[in-house]
């Protein structure tokens, strides 16, 4: 219950701070994601479930602050929380370089399913715009965020089998 809370009080924070102050940092064209990066953090130490719940969770509170299109974010984050939590459960859990490769194939990721949704849904989807404007800036500013905000979830929820002090389950091959 108190991961729950703890996680429920990340994902607000960061999507009141997403709303208000996050998205005016930019470099270019690309505005830095802090909720992305949450999703990210909180994914690759929790796991899949968590990741993809935090993510559902964060979009839909972004959505509803911002009078963006519902459930857009909500989709996108949900993706992202599951298949980081994923890679963090099967290779990547206690490798340094895990969170920095995680935020950087997420970004591209999440942009382009973002511009993919869009163009399905009958919304102009400029190709050239994103690779060219917003995504090198987007991945840069994500990238300087994932150190700061990796160690602070990591000290806020752990990882995951620290409440159990097991060992993790290898294959013999």
């Amino acid at each position: 219950m108190r991961l729950v809370l703890k996680t429920a009080a990340i994902v607000f924070a960061a999507a009141i701070l997403q709303g208000s102050w996050f998205d005016a940092l930019s470099l270019g064209s690309g505005s830095a994601g802090l909720l992305l990066v949450v999703v990210v953090s909180l994914a690759l130490l929790r796991g899949s479930v968590l990741g993809a719940s935090a993510g559902f969770a964060a979009g839909l509170l972004f959505d509803i602050s911002t009078y963006g299109q519902l459930g857009l974010t909500s989709l996108l984050l949900t993706l992202a929380g599951f298949w980081t939590g994923r890679y963090g459960e099967t290779t990547g859990r206690d490798r340094a370089h895990a969170p920095f490769l995680s935020v950087a194939v997420i970004t591209v990721l999440y942009e382009l399913g973002g511009l993919l949704v869009r163009f399905l849904i009958g919304e102009p989807a400029p190709f050239g715009k994103l690779v060219l404007g917003t995504l090198p800036g987007e991945l840069v500013l994500n990238l300087l965020l994932i150190a700061p905000v990796y160690v602070l979830c990591r000290r806020a929820v752990g990882k995951h089998g620290d409440e159990l002090g097991a060992p993790e389950v290898r294959v013999l091959a």
